[in-house]
């Protein structure tokens, strides 16, 4: 700086601690990201909504997906409505050891918060669907919402 009364330079700004910076951005996104944890493998398309609630914590909820297979599943699974549990076809009956495995996978203070999300085909017929509800019932997981959101075809 001058004291002659002159003008006064404005020092550099140092870019050495950007990398730095950018890492930590980086960084923060790949640890609060999460991923598609099961590929769904029945078409199904919603029916609208008449009540919307959001789900608080995402973890404590285990999907039931209700539907036809999607195209490259029909040679072997047909064309009937399927349910899929996690990433395979199951039946009504194997409801309640999936109730039981996705609760030992929570802390003993979450259990009593899991919800089940049952997204189901607005075509498929009744029955099988209370069928899920009943081995839902079984297994005391009374907790049950219907998804609400936009089909994926």
């Amino acid at each position: 700086m001058k004291k002659d009364g002159g003008k006064k330079e404005v020092p550099a700004i140092s870019t050495a601690s950007l990398p730095d910076v950018i890492f930590m951005i980086l960084f923060f996104f790949m640890v609060s990201t999460t991923m598609r944890d099961q590929e769904v493998l029945v078409r199904y398309k919603l029916p609208s909504a008449t009540e919307i609630q959001k789900l608080e914590k995402k973890n404590l909820v285990s999907y039931i997906n209700i539907g036809v297979p999607v195209s490259h599943m029909q040679a072997k699974y047909g064309t009937a409505p399927r349910i899929q549990l996690n990433d395979s076809f199951k039946t009504a009956k194997d409801i309640g050891d999936f109730i039981g495995a996705e609760r030992d996978q929570l802390n003993e203070s979450d259990r009593a918060q899991m919800t089940i999300s049952i997204k189901a085909d607005q075509d498929t017929k009744m029955g099988i669907i209370t069928d899920v509800k009943q081995e839902l019932r079984r297994a005391n997981a009374l907790k049950i919402s219907y998804a609400a959101l936009e089909a994926e075809k």
